[in-house]
């Protein structure tokens, strides 16, 4: 229970800095601590509806223009994400891990090569795009047990041009939608684990404040830098573990 609940601190802590769901973090560390996939897909998702609904709340003051996207890109995911019960069912542990890993070089190379900062266009994007962008991110991203920001955030920054750090915001509002689809998906499946994805989450608001808190304080450039040390701490991981 103890390594539970330090992970939901550790896993909230980069939720809330990095505008991740935490799968990203929290899925490799259970497969360390013994868990196999599936099980930590489970936990993980679980764990972001905590995490997310709690640390939308605390960007929602500093970030308000981004929530008309989030809304159009969330119910997308939303949609999405209520087809993880079934990949998750039919698809195996290793196929999953390989998907992981390809998410994850995806994304440290389009975050590499993308400013940190743009002129944001605060106004809203065409609906059908963000609603198709946001249906497949959740498809992919519960089935992997993250979130959906691993995904988004390339997206929102490469193609839709926004600040990094309004991307993060927006990606973890996203959470919110693909994890509750993803969390009544794999409940209705059977492979919800309850009680280690309640421990992990509630423990995980703890780490949400202190993350948020700290990621305002950070210059854009160094920000950008820590999500790919980050990225690619995971990654290193994930290809320890599948091979």
């Amino acid at each position: 229970m103890y390594d539970l609940a330090a992970f939901g601190i550790i896993t909230g802590f980069i939720s809330g800095f990095f505008g991740v769901g935490g799968g990203m973090i929290l899925v490799p560390m259970l497969l360390l601590s013994g868990f196999v996939m599936k099980e930590a897909v489970a936990i993980s998702i679980m764990q972001m509806v905590f995490s997310s609904i709690y640390g939308s709340f605390l960007n929602s003051k500093k970030f308000t223009y981004v929530i008309k996207d989030g809304i159009i890109i969330g119910i997308g995911g939303f949609v999405g994400g209520l087809q993880s019960g079934y990949i998750v069912t039919n698809v195996s542990n290793e196929t999953l891990q390989y998907l992981f890993i390809l998410i994850l070089l995806y994304s440290i190379i389009k975050i590499f090569i993308t400013p940190a900062e743009h002129d944001c266009d605060k106004k809203s994007k065409n609906k059908l795009t963000l609603f198709i962008i946001g249906f497949f991110t959740g498809i992919v991203a519960m089935s992997i047990g993250v979130g959906g920001s691993v995904i988004l955030t390339p997206i929102l920054i490469g193609f839709l041009k926004y600040d990094l750090k309004a991307a993060t915001a927006l990606a973890l509002f996203f959470v919110i939608f693909s994890s509750v689809a993803g969390f009544t998906s794999l409940s209705l499946s059977g492979h919800m684990l309850y009680t280690q994805g309640a421990i992990i989450g509630v423990c995980s608001l703890i780490g949400v404040y202190f993350g948020i808190m700290l990621k305002n304080k950070v210059h854009s450039n160094s920000y950008k830098k820590y999500i790919l040390v980050l990225n690619s701490i995971i990654l290193v991981t994930m290809i320890y573990k599948t091979f």
